[in-house]
């Protein structure tokens, strides 16, 4: 083949442009490969508040990538976007993007867990389960090791391949060391560390705020000193307990329940904690508010109301916690001691009749339950239970 001057320009004109494209590839790949040939292994740890956006340029400027760009390449190309979740990690300067993105997405060795205040021992297990991946065994295990109301309440930073026996283990050291100052407070004011640590599980189930944790320890240390049964909801609700409602809605029967945890049958402090309290709850037990009051309710709003006699409390019952639904009676079931009533919204209720259930007349004298009929108007005053179930404490015939 003859080249001529044309042939010759072409050849050129090839070449440069094969080198832009062999240039522009290997730009390509050089911004995806490892900052590093070589690189020893070493951890890296996202934080809870980390975003996705604030990490990669972290990632650049730690010299973990090459490029910004890149790696949010590789993420949308994966479909990773957005996955890549707090906790620890293993990796190095010798990791490509494709790699880094990879272990960041799919392989952590640690992960976070958030334990609030409050929660019970078995609930502490079942988020471990979930975060952990844990076996039926292994949360066992943990359950095995594990002794309510001394588990601490915090945020931890845990490894994949902790055996429930670490994790029990780490979470009672992490309590005693923060509770070692108040524990000296405490024996000081001769208050033991298991009193401690039950009332102050009530106090962490009974308030609604921080602010009011000594006011109710000061109510359950009054009651006790005068001989009087706590009377405390949470307590109940920790005895009945169960997976999948770990906290139940408690009905007027369930007062009755024969169970040591039970305050409204027995006198004194429960014989265990029912909670994993934090510290200011802890506190609030011994530095407790003086006053006189021996009774405390939240209204709808959370807010407390307190009183000092039985007569005040029933007045704050009536006045704070009371509902009222109006409506025809279309069924009376006296062996079930239920009255259903269609109210304004033609919604059916349900009324239950307990032994606290006062039943009158139009002229404000009791009557029985088989004295009521069908057709007729009745309002019921009480507390809802459920969605539907009505407890009445009061029922007027108009």
């Amino acid at each position: 083949m003859k080249y001529t001057p044309r042939n010759k320009k072409i050849a050129i004109i090839a070449g440069i442009i094969l080198a832009i494209i062999t240039i522009a590839i290997f730009a390509f790949q050089f911004q995806f490969s490892a900052p590093q040939k070589t690189a020893e292994e070493e951890r890296i740890v996202i934080n809870l508040t980390t975003t996705e956006a604030e990490l990669i340029p972290k990632l650049k400027e730690q010299g973990y990538i090459k490029s910004e760009w890149a790696f949010n390449f590789v993420l949308k190309r994966k479909g990773w976007q957005g996955k890549i979740e707090p906790g620890g990690y293993n990796v190095s300067k010798g990791m490509s993007a494709w790699q880094l993105a990879d272990t960041l997405v799919n392989h952590p060795y640690q992960k976070w867990l958030v334990v609030p205040e409050g929660l019970r021992v078995t609930e502490i297990a079942e988020k471990l389960q979930e975060t952990l991946g844990w076996t039926d065994t292994t949360k066992a295990e943990f359950l095995l090791n594990s002794k309510e109301g001394y588990l601490f309440p915090d945020t931890y930073l845990l490894n994949l391949d902790y055996t429930g026996g670490d994790v029990a283990k780490r979470m009672e050291s992490q309590f005693n060391e923060k509770t070692m100052d108040l524990f000296k407070e405490a024996k000081e004011k001769n208050i033991r560390n298991d009193t401690l640590i039950a009332l102050a599980s009530l106090v962490q189930r009974e308030a609604a705020n921080e602010e009011e944790m000594p006011l109710i320890a000061g109510v359950i240390w009054n009651r006790w000193l005068k001989d009087m049964k706590f009377e405390i909801d949470a307590t109940i609700q920790y005895a009945l307990g169960e997976p999948g409602n770990w906290w139940p809605i408690i009905n007027p029967d369930d007062y009755k329940l024969d169970s040591p945890y039970n305050t409204y049958l027995h006198k004194g402090r429960p014989p265990a904690p029912i909670c994993n309290p934090g510290l200011a709850a802890i506190d609030a037990v011994i530095n407790s508010e003086e006053s006189e009051y021996l009774y405390y309710l939240h209204d709808s709003e959370g807010q407390i109301h307190l009183a000092k006699t039985y007569e005040e409390h029933q007045a704050n019952i009536e006045q704070y916690l009371l509902e009222s639904t109006t409506g025809t009676i279309t069924d009376i079931a006296l062996s079930a001691k239920v009255i259903t009533i269609r109210n304004q919204e033609e919604k059916e209720i349900g009324v239950a009749i307990t032994e606290k259930t006062t039943l009158l007349d139009k002229d404000g004298k009791e009557i029985e339950l088989k004295d009521f009929q069908l057709g007729e108007n009745i309002t019921a005053a009480g507390r809802w239970t459920g969605e539907d179930t009505f407890i009445s404490s009061i029922i007027r015939k108009k």
